[in-house]
């Protein structure tokens, strides 16, 4: 049965997620707004005051986390690799990989068991479940199937916005949503969530994205320099306003005030380091605005959103983000690939069709290429000893196997980045597991110690393989 949703009339509203920060300082008597107030320090210096918690600042660069999704399942006989676990071999789908073989693990037999449970038709429940792990909440969205239940939204936090929670607390955003082409607002749209019923809508606008970003960074050929130089007022003005903001701490808060302090002292050093954390900041260049929903601009538009994000992570304005690519049910048309039929409608030909196989495979092999793109952009930022791609994981996912059979069975995973040296990468990894071991493993790489991750019904622990 067809089961085509891109009726939907209406279009995510503009968003990057940015949650007012509440996180207390100095036993909460003290924002850290307020404290930056106090010094008389703009919004600007925020991202270097990273200690208000009396930690210091990592001497080592911080992990980022990146989603990476496109729709509608694969051809698993083109995207599963020959060979063993070290001397695999790409085929057709994952080939455009091949430059960055060292960087990525490609993980085959991972099954969603929790879409075994809850409510929802088979994209509803696999785009629901991809990040959380977790059932579908009932509601009025009724599937492609009689038989299905109405749903609403997924019943979950997902996994980027748990590490979010973990890691995006020091950073102006907590996390960015990127998109190309999402479509309206339902399940099938959405795939971030903060919590049971709370989607977050990608910006599906890369100009708007930019504008949110990169609106307060300098933009001339001297706006890096001048960024240094009010990074060294803004350390100027902590060690000469800190004597005065002694005389209204305990002896506690001092005490913490003094660990800042020795943090700022570092931080002026690195600052003065040619390959210091944030030293290859740059905004993207941007071109004329155009239209982002015409299907004819589509790859710029993944480009675009590209940029925004590696620049934005590269800034250090956000650590954790997410790159969405159409929808569940996405009715793309890619004649940049030589052919104009419409992705879901392929997806559903059978296998027989040899024809409507193999631009299945080059749409997916497209996808590919797009990933391996992203790596490129990461990993051509110099960060510390190595680059941004050494310091982030990449999770390509998609909410289906494959796409005729709605299976959730051995899913298409790929990982790109080792995430500061916790994930184990130049590897292809066969094992049968719940996709939820998966998310957890992802959490515990960025040092969240939770013992199950989504339903704990379909949890059976971490991956052990997959970390360092």
């Amino acid at each position: 049965m067809s089961h085509d949703h891109d009726h939907d009339p209406e279009h995510a509203a503009a968003h990057v997620y940015h949650p007012e920060k509440k996180r207390g300082f100095l036993r909460n008597r003290i924002s850290r707004r307020g404290f930056a107030r106090t010094l008389g320090v703009g919004a600007l210096a925020l991202p270097f005051l990273r200690t208000l918690r009396g930690e210091a600042q990592p001497a080592t660069p911080p992990k980022r986390f990146i989603v990476f999704f496109s729709p509608n399942g694969t051809i698993p006989d083109e995207w599963v690799p020959d060979g063993g676990e070290r001397d695999f071999r790409f085929r057709r789908i994952l080939e455009p990989l091949e430059p960055f073989r060292e960087h990525v693990c490609v993980i085959q037999g991972l099954d969603q068991r929790s879409t075994r449970s809850g409510p929802g038709d088979g994209h509803q429940k696999g785009m629901g479940h991809i990040l959380t792990g977790t059932e579908l909440l009932s509601g009025d969205t009724g599937g492609g199937c009689d038989s299905c239940a109405p749903v609403s939204w997924a019943g979950g936090i997902s996994i980027d916005q748990r590490i979010a929670n973990h890691i995006g607390t020091e950073t102006p955003f907590r996390s960015v949503e990127l998109a190309a082409k999402p479509g309206g607002s339902n399940v099938w749209t959405r795939m971030c969530y903060r919590g049971a019923g709370e989607p977050i809508p990608p910006e599906a606008s890369p100009f708007d994205a930019f504008d949110r970003l990169f609106a307060g960074l300098d933009m001339d050929p001297f706006g890096l320099e001048r960024r240094r130089r009010l990074e060294g007022s803004v350390l100027d003005a902590v060690q000469q306003d800190f004597a005065q903001l002694q005389s209204r701490l305990g002896s506690e808060d001092r005490a913490r005030l003094e660990v800042h302090l020795d943090v700022v002292r570092d931080l002026e050093r690195r600052l003065d380091e040619s390959g210091s954390f944030g030293a290859s900041c740059r905004a993207p260049e941007m071109p004329g605005r155009f239209d982002v929903n015409a299907n004819e601009n589509f790859r710029q538009v993944v480009e675009l959103q590209m940029d925004v994000l590696v620049a934005a992570m590269a800034c250090d304005l956000t650590r954790v983000g997410s790159l969405q690519w159409t929808r569940s049910v996405g009715q793309m048309v890619y004649p940049w690939l030589g052919f104009g039929d419409r992705h879901h409608d392929l997806s559903h030909e059978g296998d027989g069709n040899t024809t409507a196989q193999n631009k299945i495979t080059e749409i997916n092999r497209w996808y590919a290429e797009v990933f391996a793109g992203l790596l490129a952009r990461l990993q051509a930022v110099p960060e510390g000893d190595g680059t941004l791609l050494d310091n982030t994981v990449v999770v390509w996912v998609n909410e289906l196997g494959k796409g005729n059979s709605h299976t959730r069975n051995d899913m298409p995973f790929v990982l790109g980045g080792s995430a500061g040296g916790a994930l184990t990468t130049g590897r292809f990894l066969r094992m049968d597991r719940p996709h939820n071991d998966l998310l957890l493993t992802l959490a515990r790489a960025f040092g969240i110690d939770d013992a199950t991750f989504g339903n704990p019904e379909f949890n059976t622990g971490v991956i052990d393989t997959l970390l360092t």
